[in-house]
């Protein structure tokens, strides 16, 4: 208010000083200056950025369009400062956002399946998808031609029972004739972010992995990247982004920001090369070189694992419900409303 009064001072001065014709006053230079001035107050600072924490469920170049928005600067773009954490697994992640120890969640959507169907009323809601099939690898013991029959009467490390990469090897096992529990045994025992150490200590005579994790343990020595599950499984919402509707609603503008960025994101990707993207995670991998980077880009792209747009379709929930129910967990009478469950008004707004 004391600024304004002062401009408007200076303002009235100004124009009395005209008025009694000042010698040797310029009209046009004195006028100037309270004009500029004006317009300095008119001028808006520019707006902080908003802080916000995002919980993936791992850190892997499965992700990349992700870290291309982060080193790229697309969140920063949009006004955000987004500082990412590792969850270590869906629940985990799920557990975050439901806490509001993370704003938005980034995993499987069967997490927000599960809790919807829980009966909560503010229940978390996808908002933006980013990668269409299962970015992990099977990894074996030998390096010989693959077929599923090979897996008849081994232990395969699958993960966490009832998440998403589990329950899709699954699947693939029996898309191929290979019934869990009865041709081989897929251990769930294990935790997500112990797959690899459990594999190279001795456990188990198969593994699927995430990269660089994969070619990682290839290039050690310590196991051959045998088939993609993802290639084998088809089209669905592998990973996703999700809110609390409350943050979502209370929020909307930020959430509108952020999958701004994510789909800018995705179209980088897919217009650029491999070694481009590799160039551009590069800082999120520091223990990977730019050549495995490449290699691990590439993989990716030519099983066509990311979303052109962050839409989620119907069809592609209702092939993960599918893969759920197949896997026993999750009933029929259980598939959830999809517009309860996708906010697609957000994705489809993104540009």
């Amino acid at each position: 208010m004391k600024r304004v009064f002062a401009i408007l001072l200076a303002a009235a001065l100004a124009l009395c000083c005209a008025a009694c014709g000042t010698p040797g006053a310029d009209p046009a230079a004195e006028t100037a200056a309270p004009a500029a001035e004006t317009a300095a107050a008119e001028t808006a600072a520019p707006a902080a950025p908003v802080n916000l924490t995002l919980s993936e469920v791992t850190h892997s170049v499965f992700y990349a369009p992700q870290y291309v928005a982060l080193e790229l600067g697309f969140f920063a773009e949009e006004g955000l400062n987004v500082e990412l954490t590792n969850g270590g697994g869906a629940d985990k992640v799920m557990t975050m956002v439901l806490t509001g120890e993370a704003d938005i969640g980034f995993a499987g959507p069967e997490s927000c399946i599960y809790v919807l169907n829980q009966g909560k009323e503010d229940a978390p809601r996808v908002f933006a998808q980013m990668t269409k099939r299962d970015g992990s690898f099977l990894v074996g013991r030998e390096d010989v031609p693959f077929t599923w029959d090979l897996l008849r009467g081994s232990t395969i490390i699958g993960g966490r029972a009832g998440g998403v990469p589990e329950m899709t090897l699954e699947y693939v096992m029996r898309q191929n004739g290979v019934v869990p529990g009865e041709d081989a045994t897929v251990d769930t025992s294990v935790q997500f972010n112990m797959m690899a150490g459990a594999f190279t200590g001795g456990n188990g005579d198969y593994v699927t992995l995430f990269e660089p994790t994969a070619t990682e343990t290839e290039q050690a020595g310590q196991g051959y990247i045998l088939t993609s599950i993802g290639a084998e499984s088809g089209e669905i919402p592998y990973t996703a982004y999700f809110a609390m509707q409350s943050y979502m609603t209370e929020n909307a503008d930020v959430i509108q920001r952020f999958t701004n960025a994510i789909a800018k994101a995705l179209t980088w990707v897919q217009t650029h090369s491999a070694s481009e993207t590799a160039a551009a995670i590069a800082p999120q991998f520091p223990d990977t070189s730019v050549e495995t980077l490449t290699t691990v880009v590439q993989r990716y792209l030519d099983i066509d694992a990311w979303n052109a747009t962050p839409v989620m379709q119907q069809s592609a929930l209702e092939r993960l419900e599918t893969v759920m129910e197949t896997a026993g967990e999750l009933d029929h009478s259980d598939w959830v409303d999809f517009g309860k469950l996708v906010d697609n008004s957000f994705a489809e707004n993104a540009g």
